[in-house]
């Protein structure tokens, strides 16, 4: 049953995951896609370029409504895979999943999320991280082949998503696992919490 008596969110984001996950949460919300400038200096920390693009996200949603929707909060956030100081965004091809993944097996990465809240009313803001190691297991050229022709890695960062097919490939992980699949939940909720939107009862 959604929590309707509490203040609408807005989450500034096409992404089918967080979609889900954000309704998991049985919160009312409405999806208005975000239209930000992605780009970022390279000399950015992993975790400058998740904060900062969350936020761009949001804020991009926060202009577009001009005083519209004012009791909402509106939440961003971007996911990023790094393995030895290389970002992996989003594959361009299958060739670029298959090495992407030749990378990832048998060693460990790391997963930043970012996330921004802004109340829609105020302006005022807040934006944090989460990040996640995950550990590959090693992978015969043929399980990395057999894996990208499934199409699941085609619109991940990383090019695999850990919430289907592509967990057979991961031997563990140490943090959040939702921030991997694309929103840290224990994160979000703490979030809220300062804007008054509760997803269970606070003492």
């Amino acid at each position: 049953m959604e929590n309707v008596q509490q203040r609408p969110i807005i989450l500034a984001s096409t992404s089918p995951r967080r979609k889900e996950l954000i309704a998991s949460l049985h919160l009312a919300f409405e999806v208005i896609p975000s239209h930000a400038d992605e780009d970022t200096p390279l000399e950015w920390t992993p975790e400058q370029t998740v904060q900062e693009l969350a936020m761009r996200k949001a804020l991009a949603v926060f202009r577009d409504l001009d005083g519209r929707g004012s009791d909402a909060v509106i939440v961003g956030s971007d996911t990023i895979v790094v393995l030895d100081g290389e970002i992996l965004g989003k594959p361009v091809d299958e060739q670029d999943a298959e090495r992407m993944l030749t990378k990832l097996q048998g060693r460990t990465h790391r997963v930043f999320t970012g996330i921004a809240c802004i109340d829609a009313g105020n302006g005022q803001s807040v934006v944090n991280y989460r990040q996640t190691d995950v550990t590959m297991k090693e992978l015969s050229e043929a399980t990395i082949r057999g894996y990208v022709q499934t199409g699941e890695p085609m619109d991940k960062a990383g090019s695999y998503a850990i919430q289907g097919i592509g967990a057979s490939l991961v031997d563990r992980i140490e943090g959040c696992y939702f921030n991997v699949v694309g929103l840290s939940l224990p994160l979000l909720s703490d979030m809220l919490d300062g804007f008054g939107i509760h997803v269970l009862p606070r003492a």
